[in-house]
């Protein structure tokens, strides 16, 4: 001990250093002994033992309930927990749809106005009623949610807590007891029903209110019904003003009449739609129509859970194959197999190359697959990139930034892998998207807009042609999304029944046909048509300035400066200035719903496979800021208007198809749109994620999908391996750190050593 302790102190730093050495190079050799490292995920024993699916989001979903929901972001988790009547088909092209919750298709029996029968041929004129008959499937039950919770003399324990209790929970798996029942007909009812309520905005009240029977009016019923609750409370508490929608007691949906929806028995469900519409059958494909217990409703109206977003907004309950068992929209979200859920076979049937892909092979297995599903929220897309290159997501899209890391030129000309993507066994999955982007005029505007006279409406025809010819999409398309966009012709996408292929489809206001081929007009045509516009050279007649034009638009951040300065740059074409008026999402939605903006860019994806649901965004009753409805341009054109009056309920045939052209010839020349593209969707897959097959409509596709976790944890341990290289080079630093204190310390035993041996030889002599 005394020998190691002079040691010690003649080696000072160089031990210590040394000590920390060997600590560290230890903490890297035992890094390889447990989970890959770089692992994002803290999970427990338990998770890991679960077939768990890794994926993102990146916009914040806002509402989880179907009565509102109605984006993209939010279809994700809501698809998977609500179940709708029908589903579409996983596998089949063209899209077909399917029972869900439903037991059978139903036929829809036509009614005369004296409530006689109809064939099915029976004029559209005829039909007054059409009746929707459908069966329940048995035995379909609720996920386990206190809402159902009794005591034993069948009260419920939760729907009367008060406020202070009600404050202490945040979720509903924090409480003890968890219930269940049996899905009925009587909880879609309820659904339609909310459809029409006042304390809830739903985006397709105004276009159901035509057509479910009564709906329209139970909405002003019960606009009178909580006018009313309001004057007696302000009356009963003596208060200067009525309380806000939110102070309202629940709201019992089950005491309002409906005609248009009732419950015959427990599991058959009849539905009453005015006139002949054969796409109301796919709405009841949709969240909107998914069934709601009215015990949720009730549970969730308690004032003390509203406080802490304990709402059906955003806990949904539903009777899907997953639960939503975590909800931190800003940070993660967890979907979990919801273990009351009776499980569904794979589908035993697809398209003839889905056999030779693999996509048949768990034909009949029962459904879902996978256990848990956890969303992380990416709001920057390299660090998403680079944790689906290291195995922590399974899937990814392909942005502008990683595209030719990801993607290269085949020999014919399609997209194919790089050799760093093949040989991590990634797939790619492309497909053409039933959707549509434009870039909109506001029709209420009194520059791009017809204005109030026939001279008006031709000078701002004449000036959007021009722009329909300035802006050009095709550039937009190779600079920004690299390719991955077909420029679009007019307002019906490839795929859906009116798409005109070729020539007959071509919007000749904006192209010239060449050999066959669209080749869009030279700027020259458009000066020509600004110059008939009275816009000579770009410039304003009235200010003798160049004339300046402004679009509305969400971001505004860095990334999205080239973007705004392409827009710009297509104006300048014209000697026109363009201001870009950027601002965030609900702002953007204001100035929409109020008709404020002047030019703006959206997009549209396919609710259904019919030309209906992209034809209506342009139907002038359906004006956003006269009706809310989904005509963002408030365009307006009475031919247009008339013609899908006829086109939207009829079958499809060459007459429907003929009047589809004519109401796009109608549109290519009056432009309230500029068609902008149609986007080519590009997924990367990991080999051990399967069942995977684009479906636009298939929104609930999760329960379809497999993930192989053994696979998946061998590839991130392969992918994440710890650099040993660095340990001997440490050893070898230390040893080096080391050896000079070590020769010090030598040398100074040897000195005392002959010390210790002269002064011994000194005191023989002495």
């Amino acid at each position: 001990m005394a020998v190691f302790q002079r040691f010690a102190k003649s080696a000072g730093l160089a031990y210590k250093a040394g000590k920390f050495t060997i600590a560290t190079a230890l903490c890297l050799s035992l890094a390889a002994c447990g989970k890959a490292p770089n692992n994002p995920y803290v999970e427990t024993a338990a998770d890991q033992q679960t077939k768990t699916l890794y994926t993102a989001f990146t916009a914040r979903p806002k509402h989880l309930d179907p009565a509102q929901s109605y984006t993209s972001d939010e279809a994700e988790f809501t698809y998977q927990v609500y179940e709708p009547l029908f589903q579409y088909h996983y596998l089949k092209r063209p899209y077909q749809l399917e029972p869900l919750a439903a037991a059978e298709m139903p036929v829809p029996v036509y009614l005369d106005a004296q409530g006689n029968a109809l064939p099915e041929d029976a004029p559209i004129d005829s039909v007054k009623t059409s009746v929707y008959t459908i069966k329940l499937k048995p035995g379909i039950r609720y996920q386990p949610h206190p809402a159902f919770a009794k005591d034993g003399q069948g009260s419920f324990l939760y729907h009367q807590l008060g406020d202070d209790e009600a404050r202490k929970f945040n979720s509903p798996m924090q409480f003890e007891v968890q219930a269940t029942r049996e899905l009925t007909a009587h909880d879609y009812v309820y659904e339609i029903k909310r459809l029409a309520s006042s304390r809830i905005v739903s985006p397709i009240l105004g276009h159901m209110g035509d057509y479910v029977v009564g709906l329209g009016e139970l909405s002003k019923t019960l606009q009178e019904h909580d006018k009313a609750l309001k004057a007696q409370i302000q009356k009963d508490t003596g208060s200067a003003f009525p309380p806000a929608t939110s102070d309202l007691p629940w709201l019992d949906l089950r005491q309002f009449d409906l005609p248009g929806a009732k419950a015959i028995d427990d599991h058959t469900l009849e539905i009453r739609v005015n006139g002949k519409y054969p796409q109301f059958v796919y709405w009841l494909a949709m969240p909107f129509f998914a069934p709601i217990p009215w015990e949720a409703d009730a549970f969730y109206s308690q004032k003390g859970f509203v406080e802490n977003n304990l709402v059906l907004d955003w806990w949904p309950v539903g009777t899907g194959a997953y639960m939503l068992t975590e909800n931190d929209p800003n940070s993660r979200m967890v979907l979990s197999r919801n273990p009351n859920h009776r499980g569904e076979p794979y589908p035993s049937e697809g398209e003839p190359e889905d056999v030779a892909r693999g996509l048949l092979a768990d034909a009949g297995k029962t459904m879902p697959f996978i256990d848990r599903v956890v969303f992380t929220r990416e709001k920057e897309g390299i660090p998403y990139w680079n944790k689906f290159l290291q195995g922590y997501y399974d899937t990814s899209g392909v942005s502008a930034d990683t595209f030719d890391q990801a993607i290269r030129a085949s020999t014919d000309g399609d997209a194919a892998l790089t050799p760093e993507m093949e040989e991590k066994g990634i797939r790619l999955e492309t497909s053409l998207a039933t959707s549509l982007f434009y870039l909109g005029f506001n029709w209420l505007d009194p520059v791009v807009g017809p204005g109030n006279t026939p001279e008006e409406a031709r000078r701002a025809k004449l000036l959007r042609q021009a722009i329909a010819i300035a802006v050009d999409w095709e550039e937009f398309s190779q600079i920004f999304t690299n390719g991955r966009a077909m420029p679009a012709h007019g307002p019906v996408p490839p795929g859906l029944f009116g798409f005109e292929e070729g020539e007959a489809g071509y919007n000749t206001q904006v192209y010239n046909i060449v050999d066959g081929k669209p080749v869009r007009k030279p700027i020259e045509e458009a000066l020509t048509l600004l110059k008939q516009a009275g816009y000579e050279n770009g410039m304003d007649p009235k200010t003798r300035q160049p004339l300046t034009l402004a679009l509305d638009t969400t971001g505004g951040g860095p990334g999205d400066k080239a973007r705004f300065d392409w827009y710009r740059k297509q104006f300048a074409k014209l000697n026109m200035q363009l201001d870009i008026r950027a601002t965030d999402w609900n702002r953007f939605q204001e100035k929409i719903r109020k008709g404020n903006a002047q030019l703006f860019f959206l997009g549209w994806n396919a609710d259904y496979p019919d030309p209906e649901n992209f034809l209506f965004l342009l139907y002038g009753p359906n004006s956003r800021a006269k009706t809310a409805g989904e005509n963002a341009s408030n365009y307006s054109n009475a031919q247009y208007d008339a013609l899908f009056e006829r086109m939207k309920t009829m079958p499809n045939n060459d007459e429907r198809a003929e009047i589809i052209s004519t109401m796009t010839d109608l549109v290519q020349d009056d432009v309230p749109w500029l068609f902008a593209f149609v986007p080519k969707q590009f997924g990367l897959i990991h080999d051990w994620h399967g069942n995977v097959k684009p479906n636009d409509l298939a929104r609930n596709s999760i329960k379809y999908k497999t993930i192989d976790t053994t696979k998946r944890d061998a590839a991130r341990n392969e992918w994440n391996k710890p650099d040993w290289w660095p340990i001997p080079v440490l050893l070898l630093a230390l040893a080096l750190f080391i050896w000079p204190a070590w020769a010090a310390w030598k040398r100074r035993e040897q000195a005392i050593g002959i010390r210790e041996e002269l002064a011994d030889v000194a005191g023989g002599h002495r």
